[in-house]
């Protein structure tokens, strides 16, 4: 007997609406490998409508004492709160995740982000007025772009999709959000929840596959188009807003270097590196999977790290003892796999480098070692539970290798030497540089990359500002 599949919907002018010519794509378990629903396969018609209505309730959003807005966004960390388990079923049916690690690891830092935000929406200020020329005065207005397109990706659908609403919702733009096409059903309940909070079309929802989020970054209404992704989508991304100027905001891809001297204390860095390394199957830009040790202690290092590996385990969203869940997708699958198939002669794998079972999208906690600087496991991201090291010499051929790769994310240190840490800390050319830990993050700090990991910035007051405008006003002070 054939299970009828869940429909889920776009949200477009505060209502809830299939794509207009009623194409669908089917929605992936990756913990099964089934469909348990459909999304729309949204065109330009879905599109159009969604960018009107977002440019609409631009003006009046906008116009809202900052208080105002606020006060929206305490509403919905509030109503996220209270409304939680569903937010994490519909989270766990996405992704396949680990139920209570998303009920611990996600739910908490999306409601202090959304309320980090909603204090944020009332720092509008510029510099204060003055007068820089005689008879003049001069003062700073810090203003809404405008319409924001925006793109979140499949590995955290709902946390991306915060980092993307609150700050753009908080200074006063309009939103209209694609989720990853593959994870569509978070984002859907969270339409539900902020529509029922805030005017109609200043948050619409767009489902669709690439060609709807290109759709969305050519459209000519959107005053600024933000994506977490590939560097590949951001590329594109970048390429197709550079024909009529909008402002981009880019989170791409991460290799991140962690570098582990030889007064570290092994046992501890073994037991955080793996988990920073495996913590959502390594499907994470700031990942800790790419590993330079000291070759003193290289040895001990992988041996202990091998063994941490084999203990770690993958499994369904119900079963407590587990640190990760599928991978996201087939086509993920096997570029990890793939990436294990290739490897050179002189890799070695010390653990896992394997499926794991036959049902979704499973794959091992996998160490490989004896790698070289230009070998592609490490120059390319695997985005997988799969976590390479390489023995480094001294600390300037350390900080060599480190940022000898396309990506610029993140990056962490491991050492007691306080000097030593302040010095790689200036050396990495990372956008964050963790010391004796990898991967936490708060909403006060900022989180973003250079060179192929984009540009811009999520979280903090600077995430904040990249979704504004400065305005030099000048006046008279004859008139």
């Amino acid at each position: 007997m054939s299970t009828e599949l869940r429909r889920l919907r776009n949200y477009i002018d505060g209502e809830f609406r299939d794509a207009a010519d009623g194409r669908t794509t089917e929605v992936v378990n990756p913990a099964t490998g089934e469909a348990y629903a459909t999304a729309p396969l949204s065109g330009q018609a879905d599109v159009d409508a969604a960018m009107a209505a977002a440019a609409t309730a631009f003006p009046a959003w906008r116009d809202l004492v900052p208080a105002e807005r606020q006060k929206a966004l305490l509403k919905i960390a509030d109503a996220f709160e209270e409304r939680a388990e569903e937010l994490i079923a519909a989270e766990v049916e996405n992704t396949g995740k680990p139920i209570g690690l998303t009920r611990s690891e996600e739910i908490p830092p999306m409601v202090d982000q959304i309320r980090f935000f909603a204090g944020a929406a009332r720092m509008l200020e510029g510099r204060s007025a003055g007068e820089y020329m005689e008879g003049l005065t001069s003062m700073v207005r810090r203003e809404p772009i405008g319409v924001c397109a925006q793109v979140a990706p499949w590995n955290y659908p709902m946390m991306m999709a915060v980092w993307k609403f609150a700050p753009a919702l908080a200074a006063g733009n309009t939103v209209v959000l694609k989720p990853s096409d593959t994870t569509p059903a978070s984002t859907a309940l969270m339409a539900d929840i902020i529509g029922s909070i805030v005017p109609k079309g200043v948050f619409n929802v767009v489902c669709g596959d690439r060609d709807t989020g290109r759709l969305m970054v050519e459209h000519e209404t959107p005053a600024m188009a933000s994506i977490t992704g590939s560097v590949r989508a951001g590329m594109s991304v970048a390429e197709s807003a550079s024909k009529d100027l909008k402002r981009v905001h880019l989170e791409l891809g991460g290799k991140a270097p962690v570098v582990v001297f030889e007064d570290t204390d092994i046992p501890k860095a073994v037991e955080d590196i793996s988990t920073a390394g495996y913590f959502n199957a390594g499907q994470d830009c700031t990942a800790a999977t790419r590993v330079l040790v000291h070759e003193s202690i290289h040895d001990e290092f992988v041996s202990a790290l091998a063994k941490a590996a084999s203990e770690t385990k993958t499994g369904r969203p119900d079963d407590e003892d587990v640190l990760y869940g599928p991978l996201n997708n087939p086509n993920q699958l096997k570029q990890v796999t793939g990436f294990i198939e290739r490897l050179p002669a002189h890799a070695k794998v010390e653990a896992g480098g394997h499926r794991v079972g036959d049902k979704g999208y499973f794959y091992a906690p996998t160490v490989v070692s004896g790698l070289k600087q230009d070998d592609e496991i490490i120059q390319k991201e695997v985005f997988g539970p799969v976590i390479t090291v390489q023995s480094f010499r001294d600390e300037d051929q350390a900080v060599e290798w480190a940022n000898g790769v396309e990506y610029a994310l993140a990056s962490s240190v491991w050492t007691k030497d306080h000097g030593r840490a302040m010095r790689m800390s200036k050396k990495l050319d990372f956008g964050c540089v963790w010391i004796n830990t990898h991967i936490p993050l708060v909403a006060e700090m900022p989180h973003g990359g250079f060179k192929k990991s984009g540009y811009g910035k999520d979280l903090s007051s600077y995430g904040f500002d990249d979704y504004t405008r400065i305005k030099h006003v000048m006046t008279s002070l004859d008139a």
